[in-house]
């Protein structure tokens, strides 16, 4: 019997762990990510206040998730640090240039702007004025704007 608890226990912990490893990190929990990423290691309060957290319970929350699934490491003094490696799976969609972190759609956003400006452009002084080809390439263009705007509000910090 104490063998069956054991092992109902130790598959529950597997499922929990396996399910929060594969849940999708967003909302507070991403802006706490993104701050121990960008900071390096910082104390409970340090997050708190870095993120605009309301509490110091709402924190430990928020760590407590990113604990759990492997995102974030506790030392002895008790600082919190982004698993580096883990990067990769909590920024799925999202690429690195520099130091800024920006979503991939940015850079099909920016070639579909520029794209579409110039041959507007190039319409305009060919006098060859098609406006169907010009709004489809508008509706393109927000679009995408949309979506990359959307994904970078994800990460403010």
């Amino acid at each position: 019997m104490g063998l069956d608890f054991i092992s109902v226990k130790s598959l529950r912990l597997f499922m929990f762990s396996w399910m929060s490893g594969s849940q999708e990190v967003r909302g507070n929990t991403l802006k706490v990510y993104m701050y121990l990423l960008r900071h390096g290691p910082s104390e409970l309060r340090d997050v708190q206040r870095g993120v605009g957290l309301s509490s110091a319970s709402l924190a430990s929350y928020h760590l407590g998730k990113l604990l759990e699934a492997g995102f974030v490491v506790q030392d002895e003094q008790g600082r919190y640090s982004a698993v580096k490696e883990a990067s990769y799976r909590v920024l799925d969609g999202y690429s690195r240039v520099g130091p800024a972190i920006v979503p991939q759609l940015f850079f099909f956003a920016l070639l579909f702007t520029i794209l579409a400006a110039f041959f507007s452009f190039e319409a305009l002084q060919a006098q060859e004025f098609t406006m169907y080809l010009v709004a489809v390439c508008a509706v393109m263009v927000l679009v995408f704007w949309y979506e990359t705007l959307r994904l970078w509000r994800k990460l403010a910090v």
